[in-house]
C-alpha cells in the first residue's frame, strides 16, 4: 500500500511494523540555520542534533527494516562526520557500505572557504544480508579513449585484455603453463579454451606473438558506476515544484535501483515533496512517505 503520512515522524515511524520495509532514504535538517518558511533548521548543538534528534529515529528505522535492507541518509559533507558516529552507534560500524559524494551544483561566491559543490549520501546496511544491485552507465567516447578502444569494420568496438600472468609465482597455476604460438607463460585459460578463442577471432596478437583477448563493448555491462555522482543534475525547468529542498528524481531512482528490487516497500521519514515516492512509482516499488507538513503532501498528489 503506497501512502503519505502527515505528523512526528519519530511517532509515525514507532506505529510501523518491525522488519517491514525494504529501503529507507532520509534528507533530514542540516542545522544549517535556515527558515525555510515550512520548517526552522536550527539546532541548538550538533551533538543535540545527532544525540537527541537524529538517533532516535535511527533507532526506529533499524527496528523496520528488513534484515536485508539498506539506509541512506543524504547530508551535506560539514555534518556528514556526526551523521556518521550516529549511524555506526545504531546500527554498527562494520555494516557503513559507502560515502557517496554528489556533485549538486551551485555557483555561489565564498571567500572565506573552498565553496561547496557536493552533497554527501551515507549508506549503512541492516545486516550482511543486504540487497546492493550494481549498476552501470554506458561506454562513452572518453571510456573508449582512455581504454584504446578500437572499432572493426563492422562498427563493433571492443577493447583488449591481457590473458597471461605477469606474475606466475605468486599465484602458480601449473595446470596453466603451456606454450602457445612459440611462447611458454602461465595463462588465464586452458589450452582449450585458448584453441577456442583464437578460432573464434576472438584474440589479438602483438609483435612478439603474445595474445590478448577481444572484449565486445556490446557484451559487456557498462563502466560501473561508483561513489562519486556527477552525471545527475540538479532539478532543472518543468521538474521544480514549489518545494525548496527538492531532489531530482533521478537521484532517487538511482538509490532506488541500487538498494531495492521491485516490489519491495520504501520509505522517506523527511518526505518533503515526496520525490522517493515519484521514484518508487516510476521503478514498482511500493512507498512510505512522512513528513511533518502538509504542503508536501499537496505537492506531491499534484505531481503524480
Amino acid at each position: 500500500m503506497n501512502e503519505f503520512l502527515i505528523g512526528d515522524n519519530l511517532e509515525i515511524l514507532k506505529s510501523l511494523e518491525e522488519n517491514s520495509v525494504q529501503m529507507v532514504y532520509m534528507d533530514p535538517p542540516y542545522n544549517t540555520g535556515r527558515d525555510f518558511g515550512d520548517f526552522q533548521d536550527k539546532f541548538s548543538s550538533m551533538k543535540s542534533y545527532a544525540d537527541e534528534f537524529l538517533k532516535p529515529r535511527l533507532v526506529e528505522i533499524r527496528r523496520i527494516l528488513k534484515d536485508s535492507g539498506n539506509i541512506i541518509v543524504h547530508v551535506e559533507p560539514k555534518n556528514s562526520h556526526h551523521v556518521r558516529m550516529a549511524l555506526d552507534e545504531v546500527f554498527g560500524e562494520s555494516k557503513f557500505k559507502n560515502e557517496i559524494a554528489w556533485k549538486s551544483g551551485g555557483n555561489a561566491k565564498n571567500l572565506k572557504q573552498l565553496g561547496r559543490h557536493h552533497d554527501v549520501l551515507i549508506v549503512y546496511a541492516k545486516s550482511n544480508k543486504s540487497i546492493f544491485n550494481p549498476a552501470y552507465k554506458p561506454y562513452d567516447e572518453e571510456y573508449k579513449k582512455r581504454s584504446s578502444a578500437k572499432q572493426e569494420e563492422g562498427g563493433r568496438w571492443y577493447v583488449t585484455t591481457a590473458l597471461h600472468n605477469s606474475q606466475p609465482n605468486v599465484n602458480p597455476r601449473l595446470n596453466l603453463r603451456y606454450a602457445w604460438n612459440g611462447t611458454h607463460k602461465q595463462w588465464y585459460v586452458s589450452k582449450e579454451k585458448m584453441q577456442s578463442l583464437h578460432d573464434d577471432d576472438r584474440l589479438v596478437y602483438n609483435k612478439k606473438g603474445i595474445p590478448r583477448i577481444k572484449r565486445y563493448l556490446d557484451e559487456m555491462s557498462g563502466v560501473p558506476i561508483k561513489d562519486l555522482w556527477t552525471d545527475i543534475s540538479q532539478i532543472q525547468g518543468s521538474e521544480k515544484l514549489d518545494y525548496p529542498t527538492q531532489k531530482p528524481v533521478k537521484l532517487l531512482q538511482r538509490v532506488v535501483s541500487l538498494y531495492s528490487n521491485e516490489h519491495d516497500k520504501v520509505l522517506d521519514p523527511f518526505a518533503g515533496s515526496g520525490t522517493l515516492g515519484r521514484a518508487a512509482i516510476a521503478l514498482k516499488r511500493s512507498y512510505t512517505l512522512i513528513d511533518i507538513n502538509e504542503k508536501g503532501k499537496d505537492i506531491f498528489l499534484k505531481s503524480l
